[in-house]
């Protein structure tokens, strides 16, 4: 087994691969490992060059091309199915995240037993517009993952080999592996504060719909790693107070109306009363949830197409 698998998800980045490979050289030189570039749909010449360093160094790049743009996490996921190494890095592509620290990221692995060890960009190169949202995300992520992570989002990751092949990285949840780590039973997590280089070549591919797109992902991920293999304890506990309650206020109404008549005294019908309405449609909604969460059990986990992604070329690695 190799010593280590550099997984590096790319996206028009033509500028820096030559100069990203060539920094991750020097700094591994004379180690075992392997670059495995994927490219995910790029529009540019990063695919022709990601051929020539895998024809310059046959034994160290992997080169997996995507047919179209699917996203940073697919890309991931697919590193993560070719990685060898015992070790797993993950980083960017546009050379702001610093291969110098690969080793300690390693030796943090392997010497002090972490399953994962979490890039920390204490100090960003990046305007306030982007740094304060993501300060307020990341805070939101550890209340509720209860994971103490500074800097979820960050590139910059290493872990065991067993733990990229356990998860299951699908949408936009790169930004919350730790989580599916943790939810995967891998909860010695870590985190190591690293440089944020400054940009040097292009431009950042995220716009401002990240923002709102990483708070529905951490809204579903909180859900499916509490509730996948559970759905009915949601939905069917939702439903099932959702019903009693509304049939609680159906007898208030039922019970009014029937000492009223016993009393003899003058009383609206029924229909005339609007409570009467709201707890006959709570107590529809709380079936509805009940049956969604008894059709949720069943069918949970049954998607054998979760990551069917098609990929148009391979280098030095088979499909």
């Amino acid at each position: 087994m190799i010593d280590l698998s550099i997984v590096v998800p790319l996206y028009n980045e033509e500028d820096s691969l030559p100069e990203l490979k060539a920094w991750i050289d020097r700094v591994l030189k004379g180690r075992s490992y392997e670059v495995i570039l994927v490219d995910d749909g790029s529009r540019d010449d990063s695919w022709n060059i990601v051929s020539k360093l895998a024809e310059e160094d046959p034994s160290r790049v992997v080169g997996i091309r995507m047919a179209r743009n699917y996203g940073k996490s697919a890309g991931l996921q697919l590193g993560f199915n070719a990685a060898q190494g015992r070790v797993v890095v993950t980083m960017d592509a546009d050379l702001q995240d610093s291969p110098e620290e690969i080793p300690e990221l390693e030796r943090k692995i392997i010497e002090d037993g972490f399953d994962l060890v979490s890039g920390w960009k204490k100090k960003r190169h990046d305007p306030l517009s982007k740094t304060i949202p993501t300060r307020l995300y990341n805070a939101a992520t550890r209340w509720i993952s209860g994971i103490q992570l500074n800097d979820f989002n960050c590139g910059l990751k290493a872990y065991r080999l067993e733990v990229v092949k356990s998860i299951e990285v699908q949408g936009e949840m790169h930004r919350y592996i730790p989580i599916l780590a943790k939810s995967a039973g891998f909860d010695r997590i870590g985190e190591q504060v690293v440089q944020h280089q400054a940009r040097k070549y292009g431009s950042s591919k995220f716009g401002l719909e990240r923002f709102i797109n990483g708070f529905l992902d951490l809204m579903t991920i909180g859900f499916m790693t509490r509730f996948s293999r559970k759905p009915m304890h949601f939905f069917g506990a939702l439903g099932v107070l959702m019903f009693l309650a509304s049939l609680a206020g159906f007898s208030w109404i039922a019970v009014g109306k029937l000492i009223s008549i016993w009393e003899g005294n003058p009383s609206r019908n029924i229909t005339e009363i609007s409570a009467f309405y709201v707890s006959l449609t709570g107590m529809v909604f709380g079936l509805q949830f009940f049956l969604t969460g008894f059709l949720a059990e069943m069918t949970s986990r049954n998607n054998t197409k979760r990551h069917d992604y098609q990929v148009a070329e391979n280098i030095n690695r088979p499909a």
